[in-house]
């Protein structure tokens, strides 16, 4: 590559990296003079790369917005983690439903990418596992969840479809608060003017949104996460579960996540008892009791099944198992 060529992609990479860049400044890294750079700057304009020039005693140079997006110009570390994102993203559900944008974006860059380098990322990408599998992702389509967002960021009302889990469809006005991307799934917490009360609402049911006229103020102190995770932890299943545990309420949440399980710790009576003397009330909706005797073993705390009795039954046969391996003569080689 000439010379001349290979300073003009150095330049847009020293733009790209944001700021104003004096001409100086410029001249200095290119190794060429002031005059030069201006030049190196009219062929990035020729090629439609929106450079702007800022006057002033700080001024100099910088990317403009434009209606392009311009080369780009990665590092090693660069490239490996934006292919790192796209395929966390894609695993976690946080791409959007149109099209194939990720394995899209994903081949563009590995095209461009030197041998060398694309080699090198393709070894990482080959030899990288997972500790837990994929999800199932149900990720918004971008004309739901780019209009949500602006809602979300300017306090705008906005009218959405709707579709409930049991098929349901209706047309709603909301006050949006926040999004949430949780399991390879994504909520929006919001007033419901429509039914007057605040709800969550997964986005991938939505199939249009319209902004409306007007803002809202936001309620102060709002947590939209720790509103889905209760709301999905007091959602309607099959079992409705209660327990006391002899433990706190931060141990227990590590074995039972908050979108799994509500805990709630008395606060200390203040007579000398310790945090493992206090009982928690643990509340549980699960589709299915089968896999709880295992969970609660790995407490590795008392606790007390309230209800449902079916459980205490299930607990009962998990620990006779227990016992039996434990019991049991190693086999005979």
């Amino acid at each position: 590559m000439p010379r001349p060529v290979a300073r003009v992609l150095t330049l847009l990479e020293l733009l790209q990296s944001g700021g104003v860049r004096t001409a100086s400044e410029l001249a200095g890294r290119l190794g060429v003079d002031e005059r030069t750079v201006r030049h190196y700057v009219g062929h990035l304009t020729d090629l439609d790369v929106p450079v702007e020039s800022v006057r002033g005693r700080y001024g100099g140079y910088r990317l403009a917005p434009g209606h392009r997006l311009p080369p780009l110009m990665l590092s090693d570390d660069e490239a490996l983690a934006v292919l790192l994102g796209l395929v966390a993203g894609r695993r976690a559900g946080l791409t959007s439903t149109t099209g194939t944008a990720s394995d899209t974006a994903t081949a563009k860059i590995r095209r461009v990418l030197p041998e060398r380098l694309r080699l090198r990322l393709d070894a990482v990408l080959g030899a990288l596992a997972f500790t837990a599998p994929p999800g199932e992702a149900l990720a918004p389509d971008s004309g739901v969840l780019l209009p949500v967002a602006d809602a979300v960021n300017h306090h705008r009302p906005v009218s959405i479809r709707y579709t409930s889990s049991d098929g349901r469809r209706s047309e709603r006005t909301l006050h949006p608060h926040g999004l949430v991307a949780h399991s390879g799934k994504w909520y929006v917490t919001a007033a419901d003017l429509t039914a007057g009360e605040d709800r969550t609402f997964r986005l991938d049911r939505i199939t249009d949104v319209r902004t409306l006229p007007g803002s809202f103020e936001p309620p102060e102190g709002l947590d939209p996460a720790k509103r889905v995770l209760t709301a999905l932890a007091t959602a309607p299943y099959r079992h409705e579960v209660t327990l006391r545990v002899q433990d706190t309420a931060e141990h227990i949440n590590a074995r039972l996540p908050a979108g799994i399980a509500i805990v709630e710790e008395p606060p200390s009576p203040g007579d000398g008892d310790t945090d493992t003397e206090r009982w928690s009330r643990v509340e549980l909706r699960v589709e299915r009791l089968d896999w709880l005797p295992a969970v609660l073993a790995s407490l590795d705390r008392p606790f007390v099944i309230e209800r449902p009795d079916e459980l205490r039954g299930l607990v009962e046969a998990f620990a006779e198992r227990l016992s039996d391996s434990a019991r049991r003569d190693p086999p005979r080689a």
